[in-house]
């Protein structure tokens, strides 16, 4: 593969951080949670950002944050929910790397993401429901598609290995 950069897009709750740090072990490769860089460098949970300055602001840190790591080689990157959304930040994808969905059920998402408020844009599982129904055309378009349901963090870390193509894991 030529362009070094996983990036795992999906909904929250399916397992982008757990498998990308289980993917860049396995690689021998760095991996970064955009979600976690963005609030390291604010100094603020990411539901602050939305409360104080609102989901737009959010997003251009977001955008920033997605060209500076697509910048690296050799690097696992899980983004946030929504940062597939964005057709700018599509196509920084697609020109620095390779992007992989893992797809998971509803049911599976509500019981990894509980409606306790912590989440910014969603409160109920209705809410929930009705955000991945907007999202999923988006999702779509990456470049591949896993279903996470039933595979452990490392066979589906091992899945992405084999269907980037990249055969040997370095074991």
């Amino acid at each position: 593969m030529n362009r070094a950069i996983i990036y795992l897009v999906g909904f929250m709750g399916a397992g982008k951080t757990s498998v990308g740090q289980d993917l860049a072990r396995l690689l021998g490769w760095e991996f970064v949670d955009l979600d976690t860089a963005i609030e390291e460098r604010e100094g603020v949970p990411i539901r602050d950002i939305f409360s104080q300055k609102g989901e737009p602001c959010f997003r251009a840190m977001e955008s920033a944050a997605l060209r500076e790591v697509g910048r690296r080689r050799n690097l696992v990157v899980a983004l946030g929910g929504g940062a597939f959304c964005s057709e700018a930040n599509q196509e920084m994808v697609k020109s620095t790397g390779v992007s992989v969905w893992l797809d998971a059920p509803m049911e599976l998402l509500q019981a990894r993401c509980p409606s306790d408020g912590t989440r910014p844009l969603f409160s109920t599982p209705s809410e929930m429901a009705e955000l991945l129904q907007r999202r999923l055309p988006f999702y779509s378009r990456a470049d591949l598609r896993l279903d996470v349901t039933g595979l452990t963090i490392e066979d589906a870390a091992r899945e992405i290995i084999r269907l980037c193509g990249r055969g040997s894991t370095g074991d």
